[in-house]
């Protein structure tokens, strides 16, 4: 598979075209949250009742980390 990323001259007004839920294989959520954070990311909303952490990475693309599969 081949993907191709292409840069928006305009800022972003609604959602992402493309948004990725990551569910990490080898830690808990919170361990790939905090190792994301140490990355660039940051945490935008850690709702207490979903299963999801909402972060969005240096360039403010939204993507979530779900518990372990």
């Amino acid at each position: 598979m081949i993907t191709c990323w292409q840069p928006l001259s305009e800022d972003k007004a609604v959602k992402n075209r493309l948004h990725l839920d990551l569910a990490p294989v080898e830690q808990d959520q919170r361990a790939e949250v905090e190792r994301l954070v140490m990355l660039g990311a940051k945490v935008l909303d850690d709702p207490a009742d979903d299963p999801w952490i909402v972060l969005a990475d240096p360039e403010g693309n939204e993507f979530c980390v779900l518990p372990p599969r």
